[in-house]
């Protein structure tokens, strides 16, 4: 990888990390549902009429846009909002690997190896540390709602798998036109007109940034940069980018919001970063599903800060965050080849 690739690959996972950071930020601006609303209204528009028709079938768009966008990111704003710190929520959200290979198993009948399964409890056991960690310090319902949020993550995962868009640009922005609604009529019910529209009326400077960061930076320039760097470097390459996320987000929740990193904390950290890293791990000639097969390339999982594929270049069963745009990576290589290297035009992240 040239090192102006490897810059922007850890651009993208600071950005991603520091998200968590301007979501809390945010939160003080407006109520979770209202926020979150606004994240993919924002993300949305105008982008949506920028990226062309959609490229995969809506019944799938419609699917990952209420799992991912209503219950994941509703869950991971409310339970930010109820006092969940946000350096904590970028590593326990990290857990979404072993939930997304759980899901995998029991709906693809994709069966984890011994490394995996191994991963998953490595990774679990950092969820008990952080659990402890949180337990003594903040609500335990909030910590609760993240892990829910990071089970819904799996499962939109999952249905990404099955939907194997080529263009993950385009299946982000159209993903994005679903949760607006419902979001918005979620806040109407549970958080008041009242509170939203005294939120909207006094919207200033640093409320608005926010906005812009969550929705343009982490979602459009994130994926747009994510998918950009997997068409060029193999998914094995590109993916292990992703487990600085964690980092940046503690990083950023410590520097810019006060939070203290407990030694319980950095023990939860270092247990789920190489759970997940474990999870996510495929051996030559490894990992094979139910029937027999290894998962390839066709399919991957959405997501803002996911983690690794395999050593060998395969995508695996477990998370690999927007790793669904590497499938047009090797058809874009064998046009190149076939047309003496020209490369085809093609349209270029957040808890």
């Amino acid at each position: 990888m040239r090192p102006a690739h490897l810059a922007l690959a850890v651009c993208v996972a600071a950005v991603w990390g520091v998200n968590f950071t301007v979501i809390e930020i945010g939160l003080d601006h407006f109520p979770p549902l209202l926020f979150s609303a606004l994240r993919f209204l924002v993300a949305a528009l105008p982008a949506v009429f920028l990226v062309g028709r959609p490229k995969a079938a809506w019944k799938w768009i419609v699917a990952v846009g209420l799992v991912l966008g209503v219950a994941k990111f509703g869950l991971l704003f409310v339970g930010m909002d109820a006092g969940m710190p946000a350096g904590l929520s970028s590593l326990v959200l990290q857990i979404q690997s072993v939930f997304t290979a759980a899901v995998a198993f029991a709906v693809l009948g994709e069966r984890p190896t011994r490394v995996r399964l191994s991963g998953m409890g490595v990774a679990l056991a950092g969820i008990a540390v952080a659990a402890v960690d949180e337990g003594s310090s903040g609500p335990l319902g909030a910590f609760a709602l993240v892990v829910a949020a990071a089970a819904c993550w799996g499962v939109s995962n999952v249905l990404t798998r099955k939907a194997a868009p080529p263009d993950a640009l385009n299946f982000m922005v159209w993903v994005s036109t679903v949760p607006v609604l419902p979001l918005l009529a979620l806040s109407l019910l549970t958080e008041g007109p009242e509170r939203d529209l005294a939120a909207l009326r006094g919207l200033d400077w640093q409320g608005a940034g926010t906005v812009v960061y969550v929705a343009w930076v982490t979602t459009v320039f994130g994926f747009g940069a994510w998918g950009w760097l997997l068409r060029r470097h193999p998914a094995s390459t590109v993916a292990p980018f992703s487990l600085l996320v964690p980092v940046f987000g503690m990083t950023s929740a410590a520097v810019l919001l006060g939070e203290p990193v407990t030694g319980l904390r950095w023990c939860a950290a270092v247990l789920l970063v190489a759970g997940v890293a474990l999870t996510s791990v495929t051996l030559p000639g490894r990992g094979p599903t139910a029937s027999g097969r290894t998962p390839s390339t066709r399919s991957g999982e959405l997501s803002e800060a996911g983690t690794p594929s395999s050593s060998s270049g395969r995508v695996t069963a477990a998370a690999r965050p927007a790793a669904w745009a590497a499938r047009g990576s090797a058809a874009g290589r064998g046009r190149e080849r076939a047309t003496g290297g020209r490369r085809s035009a093609r349209r270029p992240r957040s808890g």
